[in-house]
């Protein structure tokens, strides 16, 4: 897999052009360090005539660069770095119908030529050199009395331990400001807390006033630690009884980014935090090969009733959306602004490196009529490529390869100056788009969640859509890239791999970056006469109020071309005793006006309604669906995997609304409805199952 990996982002940094030039001669070489001889990762390699760079390429992780179709003749080399001073070769003769070679050493020092800021604006505080560092090897561990991360924190120069709940000081600054890396690998930003899960769990259940923090005395090595990742709280949707509320109203939501989210912490060997759980969102990350749409509706309505796997007597209801597909040579012009997060949280490989390789992707996407603007911030916002046509991908690339990271966070006003940008490029009938790349870790300038809020509010009124990709780990901020996505009439997405990137960019890039239809809302009305009691699984951060369904001044989600969106309703069939019916008693001044509804076999009717993606007034579409529901093994592929999805989903949760989570059971429904899986995705899927049920006993044992 490591070579499948390192093979894949070597082909995306050896691609400079979108148009296929004849094959005339290459260059190639290794970049590395002049003392050490250690390979420089993610360098920048610019190939220079006449002083103007005709190409540039990044270094892969074995610090090789690779030039091809080169016209032979005498070039510049320019091989740069963060943190060395740039070194360029003059006059090198390249010669025909031969592969040239240059290896490259480059020193430690100051880099001058850092990107350009065309627009400026002073931050409150400014900061030269600050910051301070030591470095503890395992040898130097194994002799200490000490076994603690702030014990071991403490023994170097000007670092200060304080209680385990102040964290470390360096050198009297404050405790958030300390960073600690183990193996190289950034575990967190702020302070390192050391909390028992068992107590997190515990304040949940309200067992606990408080979750308990350690002293360094007490931290024990087998502690599980939290990062400094931050999530929206979420409370399960409850079952309700149709005759006291017979509406369910919400928004749709394509976000893909849960599962991602979960899928890295799985990896990682750690089961995810409860709230970054978002079963939507896991349920939607995949192709389910839906029928598409015929007329001129841009998606087509799918709903079917199926026996529940997990709690035995109820049933699924199934509503699904298809939009309709658009080849790439028919959507509208593009105008893309992306916001480059490269504040110094942005450092690690798997952070603006990542960033850089997912930009590229989509360089490959795009055609010559598309622009592209880059907005970078970190202590100030600033522009460093203005509107450029995907037909000079070079100048673009060069662009994308001096990203570098550094300084606070100034998030509101990259916002701020990116959708400045893309106004004064605006296309009308286009596709004008933000594409925001960042850890969500904003801690300069506008960055509360309400601020943040208001400013996209604000700015969605533009008529330009907002993508938000999320990054790196140990310090993410998914509560708010949550929060820019749903405000912002955009979509959601976590990279944490090369693979992910290509999903998002290649494989989905129309559904990503092309919205067919938005303020996407579903509305169900149940039967009484059927319906004893049903719940919304998932989507609890998208619950409209009923009056919401029908005032189009309320946002809702977008719907991108291709894109599929499920929601699954557990019901309650009336008649069926379940321990989660009957919770309140039945009312005395109210009851079910049966005769109404007899005769009508509908279980419920299903409203939805969606505006085209330049229109304010709403469309409105209505299905029904009848009462009798098919065996689970009789329902069709992609129902019986949305099912093991949300399943997956609720186990992990530690749901109470479900009676049996046997895992094996979970597993074998997955593997039995994975026939259409192009991709692999629904494999993948299904090796993260059998990973939670081998690291979590109680999801091995199941619960009965």
């Amino acid at each position: 897999m490591k070579s499948l990996i390192l093979a894949l982002v070597s082909t995306l940094v050896l691609c400079t052009s979108l148009t296929q030039l004849s094959s005339q001669t290459s260059l190639q070489g290794k970049v590395t360090d002049d003392k050490s001889n250690e390979p420089i990762l993610f360098g920048s390699v610019a190939l220079i005539k006449d002083g103007a760079v005709v190409k540039g390429v990044e270094t892969d992780l074995d610090g090789n660069y690779y030039f091809s179709d080169i016209n032979p003749g005498t070039y510049d080399v320019k091989a740069s770095y963060v943190g060395y001073t740039p070194t360029i070769i003059t006059g090198l003769i390249v010669k025909a119908d031969k592969s040239n070679k240059l290896n490259i050493q480059i020193s430690e020092g100051v880099m001058a030529d850092e990107i350009v800021i065309t627009e400026y604006k002073v931050p409150l505080i400014e900061f030269d050199c600050t910051s301070s560092g030591g470095t503890v090897t395992s040898e130097d561990i194994k002799s200490l009395p000490t076994k603690s991360v702030n014990g071991i924190a403490a023994t170097t120069a000007g670092a200060a331990s304080k209680k385990a709940k102040n964290g470390i000081s360096v050198r009297g600054g404050r405790t958030d400001g300390t960073v600690y890396y183990v193996d190289g690998v950034r575990v967190a930003n702020s302070t390192f807390i050391p909390v028992k899960v068992s107590d997190i769990n515990a304040t949940k259940t309200g067992q606990l006033d408080e979750v308990l923090k350690y002293e360094e005395s007490e931290i024990d090595e087998d502690l599980n630690f939290y990062s400094n990742e931050s999530y929206s709280s979420i409370i399960e949707n409850k079952f309700v009884n149709p005759t006291d509320e017979a509406l369910s109203t919400f928004s749709i939501d394509v976000d893909r980014a849960g599962y991602s989210n979960v899928r890295r912490y799985l990896d990682d060997g750690q089961m995810p935090p409860h709230d970054a759980i978002r079963i939507e969102e896991m349920i939607n990350y995949f192709d389910y090969d839906y029928d598409g749409p015929k007329g001129k509706v841009p998606f087509e309505i799918h709903q079917s009733l199926v026996d529940c796997p997990w709690n035995k007597g109820h049933q699924i209801m199934h509503i699904a959306l298809q939009g309709k597909e658009i080849k790439k040579d028919k959507l509208p012009e593009s105008n893309f602004v992306f916001l480059i997060d490269v504040s110094g949280s942005m450092s690690d490989v798997n952070k603006l490196p990542l960033v850089k390789t997912s930009m590229k992707m989509l360089l490959q996407e795009m055609r010559p009529k598309d622009k592209v603007s880059i907005v970078v911030y970190a202590g100030a916002a600033g522009l460093v490529l203005e509107p450029t046509s995907a037909s000079e991908p070079q100048k673009i690339l060069v662009a994308i390869d001096n990203l570098r990271s550094g300084g606070s966070t100034a998030g509101g006003a990259g916002i701020e100056l990116a959708y400045k940008t893309a106004k004064s490029n605006f296309i009308k009938g286009g596709n004008n788009r933000v594409i925001l790349a960042t850890d969500g870790d904003f801690n300069v300038g506008t960055s509360s969640d309400i601020g943040l809020e208001d400013l996209i509010e604000k700015e969605r009124k533009s008529g330009i859509f907002l993508s938000v990709l999320g990054y790196g780990m140990g310090n993410y901020k998914d509560s708010k890239m949550q929060i820019l996505a749903d405000k912002g009439n955009g979509n959601h997405a976590y990279i944490d791999n090369v693979q992910e990137a290509r999903k998002i960019f290649v494989s989905e890039f129309a559904g990503t970056l092309f919205t067919i239809a938005k303020d996407v809302k579903i509305q169900v009305e149940f039967n009484p006469s059927y319906v004893q009691a049903y719940r919304l699984i998932g989507y609890e951060n998208r619950m409209l109020q009923k009056e919401d369904f029908n005032n189009d001044k309320i946002d809702a989600g977008e719907l991108g071309a291709g894109h599929t969106v499920t929601a699954l309703y557990e019901i309650i069939p009336v008649g069926v005793e379940s321990s989660f019916a009957g919770i309140v008693d039945d009312l005395k001044y109210q009851s079910n006006n049966k005769k109404s509804y007899n005769g009508s076999g509908e279980l419920a009717t299903i409203k939805l309604r969606y505006k085209e993606p330049d229109g304010d007034k709403s469309k409105k579409l209505v299905k029904e669906i009848g009462p009798d529901a098919m065996n689970v093994k009789d329902a069709p592929e992609h129902v019986r995997f949305a099912m093991s999805v949300a399943q997956f989903g609720l186990s992990l949760r530690k749901s109470d609304y479900i009676n049996s989570h046997q895992m094996s059971d979970l597993i074998q429904l997955a593997e039995s409805s994975k026939a259409h899986d192009p991709e692999g995705y629904k494999a993948e899927c299904v090796r993260l199952m059998k990973s939670a049920q081998l690291m979590d006993s109680e999801l091995m044992a199941g619960k009965e």
